[in-house]
């Protein structure tokens, strides 16, 4: 070993890894490209280790793209971009390989490389790469050159620019599937680097063959090339070649390419403008919203929101409010899923639209309004508009929302939970109270702990809406019934949800309903149950002040330091930890130390550790005061 040239060890360590039968080793030597290369010096990397990595790419995947990878980021140890084409024939290699993940890092790396590259130097050596590659006799070839075209072409010259344009449209009528997809899918990118007056004349050739492939793979593809041609056409030239294919394409007989369309509707609205969306693909959206195919129900259910917000309320309640109606009742549980964790937007959308402004949610606007037409000689068409959407939101969501607060299925119900906020914006606390309050409770109820956990999230904000008077009514009960739940995450939020309970409405109302009945729960013969009121306890005393814990607080967690179960006891001492700096020093030195010097002798290893702790603790704080 003495004998070798100390420059030289590290690439002969790389060969004698690289070529071990253990893939870990021949793996981290790939790793260690970056190490190597800058043991040997610029020079030697681009004249031994590069035409080493290209000779040795018959390995393993897993081997082949973490080469890839590391290769995309070479470009200083090989001397700048001036010797940035060393890299292409690896990775060019590297681009034909059956792998699908190699292929793509492959292409990744070329295009970051290509990004850094002089011009001059994408003329001579990355054009030609491509084009190779897009002449491959091998499909693989073929399938990666699609993804250079658009870092080759701004750099091209005229000549070599038609010629490019002319290969990539012969890609897409390649005898291969899987070509003309790997087209079909990078065109948008290609599109945004080629000029205008070759945009309409090449370029929208090249798609309109795509979208009439045979192939529902290459088609499906294609309608994401609706979207990115469509923000580089005038909006005349949208309507007139993306229009109609993105009309063809909802009414495709394959599933998936309806189900593309439907999962990039917005898009495609945004693509087109919203006078075409209005007039075109409103129908083409009920026809998805109504398709045979569950899954194309789902995609288009989820966008139904995003869609109403381009239209006006008149058309989302004519022509979507029927098909959400329908759907909130669909025999598949996932596109109600879908449907309700959207639907509750499209209270603000509707009731915004109607009521920007003012606030529809009181009954004191309905009553005001009522007089103002009691006196009125005649109707006025402003408030008959506001009435009409105002009551559409109202009579033809609400139902809505309860038949799918009640679903069968807890996803749905969940979904719903989650967005309540929202429609309580529009619908307002009257009748939120009246209609929503007999779903919230059952669900508050649900034998799936998730959803009474998805309850207890949305409680505080219930409470701020609905007001102090309604909440002690009816929510106060539930949540007390929570802190003794049998599934630990539930008690652990109910201990978080009293606490923001008594932020909400203030230490006054929590010293009267919240503290005496947390407090009484702390005998309870469960000593699960007990930890989840000393855990209680820790949240609300710095909420409540330092005299109310002095006062009620403190007594009950000192004598649960009596308790015959370790676990309550340690969890005493971190209570009392956590209480120190909310109290005074003196109720430290009195009550506070006596008691954590007590369960510092305890015979639990686990409370003498926590005890021992919150001493440090206090002795900690006495020093810096």
């Amino acid at each position: 070993m003495a004998m070798i040239d100390e420059p030289l060890y590290p690439i002969a360590v790389l060969i004698d890894e690289l070529k071990n039968e253990d893939i870990q080793l021949r793996l981290n030597s790939i790793r260690r490209l970056s190490t190597i290369a800058r043991a040997l010096g610029e020079e030697r990397t681009r004249k031994e280790l590069i035409p080493f990595l290209s000779e040795n790419n018959d390995d393993d995947d897993e081997v082949l793209l973490a080469m890839a990878e590391e290769l995309g980021v070479f470009i200083p140890y090989v001397g700048g971009v001036e010797h940035a084409n060393v890299l292409l024939p690896p990775l060019e290699t590297l681009c034909t390989v059956e792998e699908t993940c190699v292929r793509d890092k492959a292409v990744e790396s070329l295009c970051r490389i290509g990004s850094q590259m002089r011009e001059s130097d994408l003329v001579e050596s990355f054009i030609p790469l491509v084009k190779r590659l897009a002449a491959g006799e091998w499909f693989t070839a073929r399938v990666s050159s699609c993804g250079l075209f658009h870092i080759a072409y701004p750099s091209a010259p005229e000549t070599l620019k038609t010629e490019l344009r002319t290969i990539y449209s012969q890609l897409c009528q390649d005898d291969m599937p899987m070509v003309r997809r790997s087209a079909a899918s990078n065109l948008g990118k290609f599109a945004a680097t080629v000029e205008s007056a070759h945009l309409k004349a090449d370029i929208m050739s090249i798609f309109e063959d795509l979208t009439q492939d045979d192939q529902d793979s290459v088609r499906l593809l294609a309608v994401e090339g609706c979207a990115a041609l469509g923000k580089l056409l005038e909006p005349q030239d949208c309507v007139t070649h993306i229009l109609p294919v993105i009309v063809s394409f909802s009414q495709d007989k394959s599933w998936r390419v309806r189900y593309m369309v439907a999962n990039q509707l917005y898009e495609l609205c945004e693509a087109v403008g919203p006078e075409p969306t209005r007039s075109d693909l409103v129908p083409a959206y009920v026809r998805l919203l109504r398709d045979n195919e569950a899954e194309v129900r789902i995609a288009a259910a989820g966008k139904v929101t995003k869609f109403c917000r381009i239209l006006n309320p008149e058309l989302a309640i004519q022509h979507i409010l029927p098909c959400v109606k329908e759907l909130s009742s669909d025999s598949s549980q996932h596109v109600r899923s879908a449907l309700a964790s959207v639907i509750m937007g499209m209270a603000p959308v509707l009731g915004k639209h109607a009521c920007t402004g003012l606030n529809l949610k009181s009954s004191h606007f309905v009553q005001k309004m009522s007089k103002v037409k009691a006196v009125a000689c005649s109707p006025i068409p402003g408030l008959t508009w506001l009435e009409q959407h105002w009551d559409a939101t109202i009579e033809q969501l609400l139902p809505i929302f309860l038949s799918l607060l009640k679903d069968e299925f807890p996803d749905v119900r969940l979904n719903i939970i989650s967005k309540l906020d929202q429609v309580n914006q529009v619908i307002g606390i009257d009748l939120l109270s009246q209609s929503l309050l007999p779903a919230i409770v059952e669900l508050a109820e649900d034998r799936h702990w998730r959803v009474r956990l998805a309850i207890i999230e949305y409680i505080p904000l219930l409470a701020s809406q609905l007001g102090v008077g309604f909440f002690d009514d009816k929510l106060g009960a539930l949540c007390m019934q929570w802190l003794k739940d049998k599934v630990y995450s539930i008690r652990d939020a109910a201990a978080n949800n009293v606490k923001r309970l008594a932020e909400e409405f203030g230490p006054d109302w929590a010293m009267q309903h919240i503290i005496p009945q947390v407090l009484d729960m702390i005998s309870n013969p469960h000593y699960l149950y007990r930890m989840t009121i000393l855990h209680a306890i820790s949240l609300l005393a710095p909420v409540m002040g330092s005299e109310i814990t002095c006062s009620k607080l403190l007594p009950v967690v000192v004598n649960a330091s009596k308790d015959r179960v370790p676990n309550i006891k340690f969890n005493v001492a971190k209570v009392l930890q956590a209480l120190i700096p909310i109290v005074d020093q003196s109720v430290v030195e009195k009550t506070i130390r006596p008691c954590l010097v007590e369960l510092s002798e305890d015979p639990d290893v686990d409370v003498r550790f926590f005890a021992s702790q919150a001493l440090q603790s206090s002795d900690q704080v006495m020093m810096s005061s």
